[in-house]
This record gives structure tokens, sequence and C-alpha cells, in this order.
């Protein structure tokens, strides 16, 4: 694969996780507000939060991204 083919599809998977970060921390908000925080959702949702927040987190390390270290960057 080419560089230039290497780097737009980098991009689209970075926008595609940091889409899904934020959906499910959207997510994650609304059944917290409904006081549903001991559910299977909202734990399933909890686990996707923390495999994002690790996969933004090391292109944040390979200096791939810049940020706060608070989800996207």
């Amino acid at each position: 694969m080419e560089n230039s083919g290497r780097l737009e599809a980098f991009e689209k998977m970075l926008a595609a996780v940091r889409e899904n970060y934020d959906s499910t921390v959207s997510g994650m908000a609304q059944l917290k507000a409904a006081g549903k925080e001991k559910t299977v959702t909202y734990r399933q949702l909890m686990g996707n939060k923390l495999e994002l927040q690790n996969m933004l987190s090391l292109y944040r390390i390979f200096g791939l991204i810049e940020g706060d270290g608070k989800g996207d960057g």
C-alpha cells in the first residue's frame, strides 16, 4: 500500500475511533442520567470506552495525534 493510501486509511480509522468513542460516552451519560449504571449495557459501554481510550492513548504515545489524554484528542 502506498504511503498516501496508508495515511488515508489511518485518518479514516482515527475518525471512526473518535466517533465511536463520542457515541459511547454519550450513551453512557444517557444511561447514567436514567440511573442505569448497573445494567449490562452500561458495563458493556464502559468496556468499549476503555478499549477506545486505550487506542487513542496509543496514537498519542506514538505521536500520531495530540491531545490532553481525556478521550479523543
